[in-house]
């Protein structure tokens, strides 16, 4: 079966969270579950993190349920993003490990 373009993407997604010993889950989409729900659940370091994966090129093609969950996890301090690519992953996990440390140290003061 031919891998979608969406689907590459998550592919490389789920590798690169395994090489960094992350936890991540896959909700299956059935209609039992939380629409708009992100394609990739994390918890990293103790840390929530959410990303709704699209095909390259297609990262604005976002429902109003997924906005909808997005937002949700924000406000609940969780970390939220659409991405397009594992590098934006990367980033994003490299940024938010920074701000993680910057507190530590700040707190310690």
């Amino acid at each position: 079966m031919a891998t979608t373009p969406e689907g590459k993407v998550k592919k490389k997604v789920k590798e690169y969270l395994k090489s960094i010993g992350a936890w991540y889950y896959m909700p299956v989409s059935n209609g039992m579950g939380r629409s708009g729900c992100p394609d990739i659940l994390v918890c990293l370091d103790g840390h929530f993190m959410a990303f709704e994966t699209k095909a390259l090129g297609k990262i604005n093609n976002v429902t109003a349920n997924q906005k909808r969950e997005i937002d949700e996890i924000r406000r609940a301090n969780g970390v939220a993003h659409v991405v397009d690519c594992v590098e934006q992953v990367k980033t994003i996990i490299e940024v938010h490990n920074e701000k993680i440390v910057k507190e530590r140290t700040s707190n310690q003061s």
